[in-house]
């Protein structure tokens, strides 16, 4: 499992300009199962992604296919860790 941090490195007109782009890749990626939960900082400075992934290859393959790294607007932070609880429902993430 893997927790995908965006930091804004541009100003919030130019990442509202890439914005719709941006949710068809969550869309995507949610659609596949690879995405399970994202949603904006606050205050807006960033993003969040938990993501599902084998490893961290494919989790840099499916950011290199997000708009805001295609076109430099984040700078990506990725943890990779081993969930051992979570909520009812959410087991079949578990190691």
């Amino acid at each position: 499992m893997f927790l995908i941090l965006l930091q804004y490195v541009r100003p919030l007109t130019a990442i509202d300009h890439y914005m719709d782009a941006h949710q068809a890749f969550l869309d995507k990626y949610y659609q596949r199962g690879n995405f399970i939960l994202s949603g904006k900082k606050q205050p807006r400075s960033g993003s969040l992604i938990l993501c599902h992934a084998k490893n961290l290859r494919e989790v840099e393959a499916i950011i290199s296919e997000d708009p805001f790294d295609q076109n430099s607007l984040a700078m990506y932070d990725i943890i990779e860790f081993q969930p051992t609880q979570c909520i009812s429902g959410l087991e079949e993430f578990l190691s």
